[in-house]
């Protein structure tokens, strides 16, 4: 787990807002409380949703394997009843998945975990893997991490797919810097470091996944250093060049980008950053960057570590965030320049600190996860109608 992923930690530092609403709070409900056993504990990552209106997901810890277990990897019903889909052993099978999934168009998932895969990271345990888990709960690694400058470790994005299915991620460290990578693994299972960040040049430690155009150019975040050394936004081209379309400055309020990038039909890109309080951003395609909204950590909430999501245009975006009147977070909508807080967190059953990226379903309604609180404290799955 991160140790870095605790919002509670950092000190907000008022910020100017350009307005900030409060949305009837009568449209949030709890879906699932995680019980911290065989069913999961500690689900850090987003949902993703089958025409069914099924949810899956992953939780980091939990699963029956141990004192806490390695995590696992759910589907949730829509009458909110839970399946276990995996179990992870802390082995060579992976553990702690920390990302969300990628779900093909057969019903197989794909995914990652932080540790794991038997290889010679974190005293043995294992630098992570890629594994496949099939409709009926069946799992293949697809791929172990070795570490250190060869191919990567420590994978905690999400993968995304092309029409080849070849899968793409980022790992937070390894490389040649150990500052992280981009990788490819083809379905063969050959993996290829499309890019080893060089910290100072590029950035490093990424979190977030990646995200693809139709040419085939990649965008992501790096969540430090860089240029201006506090992380940085930055394009893969089809050809392997990687360009910083901005950096990210440690002399200003907004810096430190944790979560995926999400585009829209322009061309221009946004995100979040996580310290001071976090803000909202939005790059232009030419590299202008306009900050929208900056958290001020306390009544509209702050620290988000997630990306967000939005419709095709970006002028309607949603997403979540810690902090809050409970200091456990809040799921908020920006539009016409106004932040507004469609739910905010109380830490008690109906959850604490979301620290993933929405989805949303066909109805409108935003599914989420919060990786505490419950009626267990292990954590929940929840829906916003906005």
């Amino acid at each position: 787990m991160n140790t870095y992923l605790k919002a509670g930690l950092a000190i907000a530092l008022a910020a100017a807002a350009p307005s900030i609403g409060r949305a009837d709070a009568a449209g949030f409900k709890t879906l699932y409380s995680f019980a911290g056993g065989n069913d999961g504990s500690l689900p850090t990552a987003g949902l993703v949703l089958d025409k069914a209106g099924s949810l899956y997901g992953t939780t980091e810890l939990g699963g029956g394997h141990g004192a806490y277990g390695s995590g696992t990897v759910f589907k949730i019903a829509p009458d909110g009843s839970e399946t276990l889909l995996y179990a992870f052993a802390a082995g060579g099978d992976g553990a702690e998945p920390y990302a969300g999934l990628y779900r093909d168009k057969k019903g197989n998932l794909y995914g990652t975990t932080i540790v794991g895969g038997g290889m010679g990271c974190y005293e043995h345990a294992g630098c992570g893997t890629v594994f496949k888990i099939t409709p009926g709960g069946k799992e293949k690694i697809l791929y172990a991490f070795a570490g250190g400058t060869a191919d990567g470790s420590s994978p905690e994005s999400n993968l995304i797919s092309d029409d080849a299915g070849n899968l793409y991620g980022t790992t937070y460290q390894g490389g040649t810097d150990n500052a992280g990578t981009i990788f490819k693994l083809a379905p063969d299972g050959t993996e290829t470091v499309l890019h080893s960040f060089a910290s100072r040049d590029d950035g490093g430690l990424p979190v977030g996944g990646l995200i693809k155009d139709s040419a085939g150019n990649f965008y992501g975040t790096a969540t430090e250093y860089g240029p201006s050394s506090a992380g940085t936004v930055y394009k893969l081209a089809a050809d392997g060049t990687l360009t910083v379309i901005y950096s990210f400055s440690d002399t200003v309020a907004c810096l430190e980008p944790f979560g995926s990038l999400k585009s829209d039909s322009g061309g221009n890109l946004y995100g979040t950053t996580f310290f001071t309080a976090g803000c909202l951003f939005k790059l232009a395609p030419d590299g202008t960057e306009t900050t929208l909204y900056e958290f001020d950590g306390t009544g509209d909430g702050g620290f988000p570590e997630a990306g967000v999501i939005g419709n095709k245009t970006g002028t309607r975006i949603y997403g979540t965030n810690s902090g809050g009147p409970y200091d456990s977070g809040s799921v908020f909508r920006f539009e016409n320049n106004t932040e507004t807080v469609l739910h905010s967190f109380t830490g008690g059953s109906d959850g604490a600190a979301p620290t993933d990226p929405l989805v949303m379903g066909a109805d409108g309604k935003l599914y989420g996860t919060t990786s505490g609180g419950g009626a267990h404290g292990d954590g929940t799955i929840f829906e916003v109608k906005d």
